[in-house]
């Protein structure tokens, strides 16, 4: 699992990647101002693994070889890639996906409640013009 906290311009955004397999799954956490210590730490306490469980698609990535890494070099590609901005192309993919499904439901639940406000205006007119027929 990893976690990478930036700056987009306006709010500061953290991505969250998690590989299953040959699956990588990913989700975006809007902080909004530059996030304390302990800010990171609680939303990595409580809010990391439900935000990533909610996450339905994930994208198809190579599965990193786990070989064993010299602790010089691994320092330095840890430092290389905290100065690095950006998240990876899989986890930009899995979001894009998880926004998509989420634009279809909203879209299909929206119309859905606008079927449903027409119908409810239709049988009013229709009792009313009934009414209006008996005179009442």
């Amino acid at each position: 699992m990893k976690l990478t906290v930036y700056h987009d311009g306006q709010y500061w955004v953290g991505v969250a990647e998690r590989s299953e397999g040959s699956k990588i799954k990913a989700c975006r956490h809007i902080f909004g101002s530059e996030p304390a210590d302990g800010e990171v730490m609680e939303f990595v306490q409580r809010r990391l693994l439900p935000l990533l469980e909610g996450t339905r698609h994930g994208v198809e990535g190579r599965a990193p070889d786990p070989k064993r890494v010299n602790p010089k070099r691994l320092a330095r590609e840890v430092a290389r890639v905290t100065r690095a901005r950006g998240v990876s192309a899989y986890a930009q993919e899995a979001m894009k996906l998880e926004l998509e499904e989420r634009k279809k439901e909203r879209q299909l639940l929206s119309r859905q409640r606008r079927d449903e406000l027409r119908e409810a205006k239709r049988q009013l007119k229709v009792k009313q013009a009934k009414e209006k027929r008996r005179g009442r």
